[in-house]
């Protein structure tokens, strides 16, 4: 399992999980799956979406990354959305599957993270 060395572990202030510590070599790798996003999500779980989104931008931008040590859980809450399979076919239970940000999704769902700063 690749760990991506530099990715923030969790969103800061808070108990929201990014990246997993090791393999799970008892139970398996955990699947990938399509998580419902629901319009009364609470803010602190759309802040860890739009924090675990910025992280992914800024550490791969719009190159496929391997989805290595990053949280399951919360790629799947992007996941077929903003976070793509990036290869055919796609093994959603394997650490070495290759995804990618889906840009123009993941700027209309969360332009807070893309924004420039230009903005007043």
């Amino acid at each position: 399992m690749l760990k991506h060395r530099g990715f923030p572990g969790r969103l800061p202030g808070t108990d929201h999980q990014f990246v997993i510590r090791r393999a799970n070599h008892r139970t398996g790798v955990a699947k990938l799956i399509v998580r419902e996003r629901f319009a009364d999500r609470r803010p602190g779980d759309r802040a860890a979406d739009a924090g675990f989104l910025a992280a992914l931008w800024d550490h791969f931008g719009e190159e496929p990354f391997e989805r290595g040590n990053l949280d399951a859980g919360r790629l799947s809450w992007l996941f077929m959305r903003e976070v793509v399979p990036a290869e055919e076919p796609f093994d959603p239970q394997s650490y070495d599957a290759l995804l990618k940000i889906d840009l123009k999704r993941a700027m209309a769902a969360f332009p807070e993270v893309f924004d420039d700063g230009q903005s007043a």
